[in-house]
């Protein structure tokens, strides 16, 4: 049963969250599509998803199985199906940060505190696990490995997106009337290494810099803002994104991919480039199937969708870039704040 639908939901945004909503299973858990693996980030994302659609009482569920799955260090494994790990090798800290990210979202726009309370000594046990991976230069480690422990370096794209989560767990601890004091001084070093220290990531692999999460998460993520978010829009803006399509995944591959082109909306809307965002997401309309599903990604060389796959997390992804153009819910403005 639909707890709500937003009036301002487009007969394509109800067809998309219908899609995630009929992918469910019955213990909560929002797989990638039918038969798929389930991961915390995405899982938390499509939970997002229903939030925006109104359709809470799935977004519930979807926060049970999280609790249900935590581990007792706080932590996540990197994959599972239903209740069963198939990826136990590692818990990745972007993963496990991003549950209070979507905790939060849940709470702004539903302003359920009972939730919200329910479910913190969750994300309280999360964001312990990810700060203990904090290193006295201030970066995150991206992943602690169940067998030889922290994976000893950084991703740009990874702690710009902790960096959000703090944000998010640090107000879900002030509304909760919980001390964040920690937690405050941990995301002003995180920030610091993130604008000022470049050298303490990608230090024991090739860059991540032909990735376009690399270029936009920093303000997704609200690491940087105002003219220097539109400068660094500007500068990679003709090698990531490719006209009348949307956003490459990988500056050198003729790939765009629907997830990344919505977040790249919303980090065009944070900086004020509502323009170009409106653009992206009119684009972006030919990728959506009858049933409300998306495509991952379109190959323009060969003019082929691929992988032939329609996750639940790229649906939701639309939502949520579509609610920050569109206004339609109270958590609008989660990842654009400086909204023009």
């Amino acid at each position: 049963m639909k707890a709500h639908q937003n009036p301002k939901l487009t007969p394509s945004l109800i067809s998309t969250a219908d899609y995630i909503e009929r992918l469910q299973l019955s213990s909560g858990a929002l797989p990638w599509f039918a038969g798929g693996i389930t991961d915390p980030w995405d899982h938390t994302e499509a939970i997002m998803g229903l939030s925006v659609a109104g359709r809470w009482g799935a977004s519930r569920k979807g926060f049970n199985w999280l609790a249900e799955s935590q581990r007792s260090d706080g932590a996540w494994f990197a994959a599972y199906n239903d209740d069963a790990v198939v990826d136990g090798t590692r818990a990745e800290t972007n993963f496990v940060a991003y549950v209070a990210t979507g905790l939060w979202h849940y709470y702004q726009i539903t302003n359920d505190k009972q939730t919200l309370s329910k479910y913190w000594p969750m994300v309280e046990a999360a964001i312990n696990f990810v700060l203990a991976q904090q290193q006295p230069t201030g970066e995150i480690y991206w992943a602690v490995d169940t067998q030889t422990g922290p994976s000893e370096d950084a991703l740009i794209t990874g702690c710009s997106s902790i960096f959000k989560s703090l944000e998010c767990a640090i107000n879900a601890a002030r509304t909760l009337g919980h001390s964040s004091d920690d937690w405050m001084q941990a995301k002003v070093r995180l920030g610091d290494a993130l604008l000022h220290k470049p050298e303490r990531f990608d230090r024991t692999w090739e860059s991540k810099a032909r990735y376009s999460m690399d270029w936009f998460y920093p303000i997704l993520g609200g690491v940087v803002s105002g003219n220097a978010a539109k400068q660094r829009l500007s500068a990679k803006w003709d090698t990531f994104v490719e006209p009348h399509l949307g956003c490459r995944c990988v500056a050198d591959q003729p790939w765009v991919t629907i997830a990344e082109t919505c977040e790249l909306i919303m980090a065009c809307v944070a900086a004020g480039e509502i323009d170009k965002a409106r653009v992206l997401f009119t684009n972006i309309q030919q990728f959506q199937l009858g049933d409300g599903s998306w495509w991952t990604g379109y190959v323009f060389t060969d003019q082929v969708h691929w992988p032939d796959e329609k996750p639940t997390w790229t649906a939701a992804a639309v939502l949520l870039a579509a609610d920050a153009l569109m206004d339609i819910t109270a958590g609008a403005n989660l990842f654009t704040p400086k909204r023009a």
